[in-house]
């Protein structure tokens, strides 16, 4: 096999050798049938387990209390953008959405062609640099029925490290750092995310909401658009995503035998340790334009002294084995995303590499 690559790609994500290599084994014929798994039929015995085991395995690893569904969607994040205000926003209700960046701005636009849904916070003018420093910087209008945050910007390089504590209901979208940490259910509504961040392949979304907010809303959904008709359903009113949730099911047991969600967050801490480290060795060379208490575990962001050198930044890198670190295109820079499966080893690469661009160049 060809050498592996760093890959620092904001997604889809690097995923285990040992799930890959799974997936690999199987994909001619899954255990015994003649056929790939992908081809058979989702309504069929070995499918159907497949699909609830990965379901029961997210409950277990997340700790999903038994008053939550578990939804498996098409759509990625991007679709409960408009989905999440459909089900659970009447026409006369309102939520606040805290405008963290990038992401945050979708979701509001979105949300705001649904219903009643407002600012309820931004550093827009700051350049998305931070996440709101109190709770009391954050308008909450009389009536407001959920506060909707993007947990980590995977654009900004920006993270909530503790979310609002708020007296309503939190919705959060958490696609880049979903099942990064622990999740205190008892402060929120739902939340969902992407799966090809941290979970798994593209083409999967999940939401995972209090059962009692199902069917509240009071409109008459399309049926994909309905959360109820999918719970009715187990998530599989229609062809579900199979592929990217038979991947994630293998991801979710790789994570549970790795130790859980708890060894998960302290390998985020220490890989995005080592790279800030590097930046704040360089004394300004490198620098982040996000500041320290809002920093993204996930996201790592930084920029050089001009864009030369950014530019001969990721080419060399590239050149040493290190792809995908160029900056989003609408804020450029540097961009190193750290998911859940990214080895250790490459961010020591990496910091390795930083070292030595910095002595060359500066």
């Amino acid at each position: 096999m060809t050498a592996r690559l760093h890959n620092f790609c904001a997604g889809p994500c690097t995923l285990p050798v040992a799930v890959l290599e799974e997936v690999r084994d199987e994909l001619l014929d899954f255990n015994g049938l003649g056929m790939s798994i992908i081809e058979d039929s989702h309504r069929a015995p070995a499918y159907e387990a497949i699909h609830h085991g990965a379901v029961a395995s997210f409950r277990d690893l997340a700790e999903v209390p038994d008053d939550f569904v578990v939804l498996f969607l098409q759509g990625g994040a991007t679709l409960q953008f408009a989905q999440v205000p459909l089900n659970l926003l009447a026409d006369d209700e309102t939520a606040g959405y805290v405008n963290t960046g990038a992401w945050a701005t979708k979701a509001l636009s979105d949300a705001s062609r649904i219903a009643g849904a407002y600012e309820s916070w931004t550093d827009a003018e700051g350049g998305f640099s931070r996440v709101p420093s109190s709770d009391r910087e954050l308008e909450v209008r009389p009536g407001t029925r959920y506060i909707h945050v993007t947990s980590n910007e995977t654009i900004g390089g920006i993270r909530f490290p503790d979310f609002p504590d708020v007296d309503i209901p939190i919705v959060a979208d958490m696609s880049s750092d979903f099942l990064s940490r622990p999740i205190d259910w008892d402060r929120f509504d739902l939340v969902y995310g992407g799966a090809q961040k941290n979970l798994g392949p593209a083409g999967l979304g999940i939401v995972v909401a209090r059962r009692d907010r199902l069917g509240v809303h009071g409109r008459s959904l399309p049926s994909y658009l309905d959360y109820a008709v999918h719970e009715s359903a187990d998530s599989m009113a229609n062809t579900p995503p199979m592929f990217a949730i038979y991947v994630m099911g293998k991801m979710l047991t790789w994570m549970t035998e790795s130790g859980g969600l708890g060894e998960f967050e302290s390998r985020a801490t220490q890989r995005a340790s080592l790279i800030y480290g590097a930046i704040e060795a360089s004394d300004g060379w490198y620098r982040s334009p996000v500041e320290e208490s809002s920093r993204s575990l996930m996201n790592v962001v930084f920029r050089l002294p001009d864009e030369d050198l950014e530019k001969r930044f990721v080419a060399e890198a590239a050149e040493a084995g290190m792809v995908n670190l160029k900056g989003h295109r609408s804020v450029g820079g540097i961009r190193a995303s750290v998911y859940n499966a990214m080895p250790l080893e490459s961010v020591e690469a990496l910091v390795a590499f930083m070292a030595g661009f910095f002595a060359a160049n500066s």
